[in-house]
């Protein structure tokens, strides 16, 4: 991968990750706060590659793996997580769950 292609695809990164955690910090929905950081985890997971392509390096596509094993694994528990609060106080608001006493 050639220098300016590496700096696009950096580039690239870091809006998604700038995205993402706008996304996060914006919204109080716990469900668009975990897509957000989805998002996040992607763009982090492109900077990897990106910097692995660039030195010809299989490293950038390991960390990838365990991005998306980490992602994968986050997806059913946050959702759980999710189903309960909503079953418990009716709202997925992020400043409600924090009332929850006990």
């Amino acid at each position: 991968m050639s220098g300016p292609l590496v700096v696009h695809t950096m580039m690239l990164a870091g809006i998604l990750f700038a995205f993402g955690l706008i996304g996060f910090l914006a919204r109080r929905n716990v469900l668009f706060m975990l897509m957000s950081v989805e998002v996040m985890l992607n763009a982090a997971g492109l900077g990897f590659i990106a910097a692995g392509a660039r030195w010809g390096q299989a490293d950038g596509q390991i960390m990838f793996m365990f991005i998306l094993t980490l992602a994968a694994a986050e997806v059913p528990v946050a959702l759980a997580l999710v189903l309960q609060v909503h079953r418990r106080i009716r709202t997925l608001d992020a400043d409600a769950v924090t009332l929850m006493a006990g």
